[in-house]
């Protein structure tokens, strides 16, 4: 075991390549070296270590890869796109804000990258902005909370690797977070809505009809849209139903195989695929980093001390699954990259204290979602991007997407209180 300092500075050192722009891989990797070596292990148990922090999610990054298929799917056919416009059309005047949380929470939900969820909804969002003159950023930050809420839900790689590391079904490990993310929900539309510095609001009904294009038109209709989804759904819920066991490795691909069938897009297979599997790669590449930080954290005593640390208090063994993930999203500034090495380091002492893989993989997703939005990390930029905020524009959300992860994490750590002796 090494120090937990080296394993802290060998973090510290990846956080700040990253923040320099350094890719995110190479930057886990030298804090990894660097902190295997400040820790006191020789070269050789370093790279010991960080080989088997990356053998540990191999598994998981099979399955991203897998995901692949459905979310190329969901983009390239138009999917995505159709199911967030049909959200915002039938939402009626007055509720733009919760119509664009909602899309993007049922996008994130199916299994589309929060960062893309937010990329895809944007270009509507942009419409209402210049038509009404409603604050973009108010309308990014309703984005991002309904996002965050789908994340914990979806089979995107951060829900796929916790499950994996905590050796649970995947389907169980999203429903488990359901209740809290519907009550995130309802706290971005009501709290966040109101919170939030706005404009003037106006009546929104003639914006939405006006705000379709040519291009809508050759949008797949919603019931198509959405049915690869539901199959993959479906497909994981048999283990926990009827107890029929279908790998998301299956069920992922199967779903977005059967959506092209559903949305008569047959011939846009392989322009799908090689667009899902694009997206996955670097997700895949930056998880190998990831898993090599992971290895020598894992090798430290960092948990001790943070057992040691929560040992006082009452929910002290419950707290370790969620403080693990905020900190990792913290040091990464990324969902995925957090749940991973959360996951990866904590996930043995967690089972130990006598909590269910199950809910040290929920709470551990949810607690990753805390602080995945901090500066040093893409998503940071991809979303502000996405509507044309400025850094400082951009860093005025982080107080309100932080509150949204916050009650997230707390009511997955309160469903676990209610529902794990059932």
């Amino acid at each position: 075991m090494i120090s937990a300092i080296g394993a802290l500075i060998g973090l510290g050192i990846a956080i700040l390549l990253i923040s320099k722009r350094v890719p995110a891989a190479y930057s886990l990797i030298a804090g990894a070296i660097a902190g295997g070596l400040a820790g006191g292990m020789d070269l050789t148990a370093c790279i010991a270590a960080m080989t088997d922090g990356v053998k540990d999610i191999t598994p998981a990054i099979l399955r991203i890869l897998s995901a692949g298929v459905l979310s190329g799917v969901l983009i390239q056919t138009g999917a995505a796109e159709s199911i967030s416009t049909a959200i915002i059309r039938k939402s009626g005047r007055d509720n733009i804000y919760t119509a664009l949380a909602l899309a993007a929470m049922l996008l994130c939900a199916v299994g589309v990258f929060i960062d893309v969820a937010v990329i895809t909804v944007a270009p509507i969002a942009l419409s209402v902005h210049r038509r009404y003159g409603l604050s973009p950023l108010k309308l990014l930050m309703m984005m991002i909370g309904g996002g965050k809420c789908g994340n914990i839900i979806s089979p995107n790689p951060n829900t796929i690797i916790a499950a994996e590391n905590f050796g649970a079904p995947l389907s169980a490990t999203m429903a488990a977070n359901l209740i809290p993310a519907v009550i995130g929900l309802m706290f971005t539309i009501i709290a966040i809505n109101r919170i939030f510095p706005d404009s003037k609001r106006e009546n929104l009904t003639a914006g939405l009809a006006e705000s379709r294009n040519t291009a809508d038109e050759t949008l797949p209709s919603f019931a198509s849209a959405i049915a690869g989804p539901a199959v993959t759904i479906i497909l994981l819920a048999l283990r926990p139903v009827a107890g029929i066991a279908i790998d998301p490795l299956i069920a992922l691909p199967a779903g977005g195989l059967i959506g092209i069938i559903a949305m008569r897009r047959i011939r846009t297979t392989l322009s799908c695929i090689d667009y899902g599997l694009s997206k996955m790669i670097p997700v895949a590449i930056l998880l190998v980093g990831t898993g090599t930080i992971a290895g020598i954290i894992k090798a430290s005593s960092m948990k001790d001390i943070l057992i040691d640390t929560l040992s006082g208090s009452a929910m002290g063994e419950t707290l370790i699954a969620p403080l693990s993930g905020i900190l990792m999203s913290a040091a990464t500034a990324s969902t995925t990259a957090g749940a991973t090495l959360a996951s990866s380091s904590f996930a043995p002492t967690v089972l130990a204290s006598g909590i269910a893989g199950l809910w040290g993989a929920a709470m551990t997703n949810a607690g990753a979602t805390v602080l995945d939005h901090l500066p040093h990390g893409s998503f940071f930029h991809a979303t502000g991007g996405a509507m044309n905020a400025t850094f400082k524009e951009r860093m005025k959300l982080i107080p309100y997407e932080t509150a949204i992860g916050f009650i997230l994490t707390v009511m997955s750590v309160i469903a676990y209180e209610l529902f794990k002796s059932i």
